[in-house]
């Protein structure tokens, strides 16, 4: 054989190689850790639950999930982290009411589009806001505190770590309960450090943020905004029976991608966490933690996404409420 057909041979050869060895090398998702960027800071609720769901997505994936705090303008700087991301699968978002619902209209401008820079992936959980007070106060409804703001206006005050919290405070002036000062927080542990320090009157905060507080009898709840009363803060009172019929705010977390992320690893990645979120014991310590375990489908979150966005966004307009 001449040199020119060994060459020949030999590039054959290789091309068939090269041919045999792309699809071997394209690994399948996930080949590396995951990042779940968690827009608010650690120890919030949102975080809680992210970290403690991580473990589990993580195992089923076959990779670590490693979580990042990135808190700041309501969650707004770690959400638009995740949009500027690459549409890859390896960088994720727990998203809330928050950052996918209110920031939209409470902010003048946001540095993302809730609609067109994410990909739905799935709703994880839902969970009531509650008002707390120190064990000492001399409140124990939102009577005694409605009672009390009005004896000294402006000396009650509330300590705020959510675009949330500001909602739940807002539409209780608009029901009435006035003269209550608020003061916003970066997050829940500074805010409940001040609760219990006294330097604050009141707080509102996640059920999950509230519960270990409660339990070590340093904090106490006055209401819950659910609707109805709620297995996750048995024996609170819902805001809706202690006078102001109707009222309920409802909180909850999503799991999103960048939007361009290919369509087969955001149905992976809601698969497992389906999977995930249906064992007895992930579902029993969601609930221990205050979270609702939810669920469903990528187009089941963008759907609740929007129907939230249509039905909070009048009353935060006649509010006239704008983020500090």
């Amino acid at each position: 054989m001449n040199m020119r057909n060994i060459l020949a041979t030999l590039g054959l050869t290789a091309g068939i190689s090269i041919g045999i060895m792309t699809p071997a090398a394209a690994q399948p998702y996930p080949a590396r850790p995951v990042k779940i960027i968690v827009p608010y800071q650690a120890g919030q609720g949102t975080d809680v639950a992210t970290r403690y769901l991580a473990d589990y997505l993580g195992r089923a994936l076959g990779q670590p999930i490693v979580i990042e705090n990135r808190p700041g303008a309501g969650g707004n700087i770690g959400a638009a982290e995740v949009a500027r991301a690459a549409p890859d699968g390896y960088t994720l978002l727990m998203g809330t009411n928050g950052t996918h619902v209110l920031n939209p209209f409470l902010y003048a401008s946001v540095p993302f589009d809730v609609d067109k820079d994410f990909e739905p992936v799935m709703l994880v959980s839902t969970f009531p806001m509650v008002m707390l007070a120190p064990a000492s106060a001399p409140y124990d409804s939102l009577a005694d505190l409605q009672n009390a703001a009005k004896a000294k206006a402006d000396t009650v005050n509330v300590a705020l770590p959510s675009t949330t919290a500001r909602l739940v405070l807002e539409l209780l002036k608009q029901r009435g309960v006035n003269s209550i000062r608020a003061i916003p927080y970066k997050g829940s542990g500074a805010s409940m450090t001040d609760l219990i320090g006294g330097q604050v009157s009141l707080a509102i905060d996640t059920v999950s943020a509230a519960r270990p507080f409660i339990a070590s009898g340093k904090l106490k709840a006055l209401a819950v905004t659910s609707l109805k009363p709620s297995a996750l803060a048995s024996g609170v009172k819902p805001v809706s029976m202690q006078g102001l019929e109707g009222f309920q705010v409802v909180a909850w977390n999503g799991l999103y991608a960048p939007r361009g992320t290919p369509p087969a690893v955001v149905q992976r990645i809601n698969v497992e966490l389906e999977k995930v979120l249906a064992r007895p014991e992930v579902r029993q310590r969601l609930l221990d933690l205050g979270h609702e375990p939810a669920g469903g489908s990528p187009a089941d979150l963008g759907g609740f996404a929007r129907s939230e966005r249509a039905a909070w966004a009048p009353l935060i307009e006649k509010a006239g409420l704008k983020a500090e």
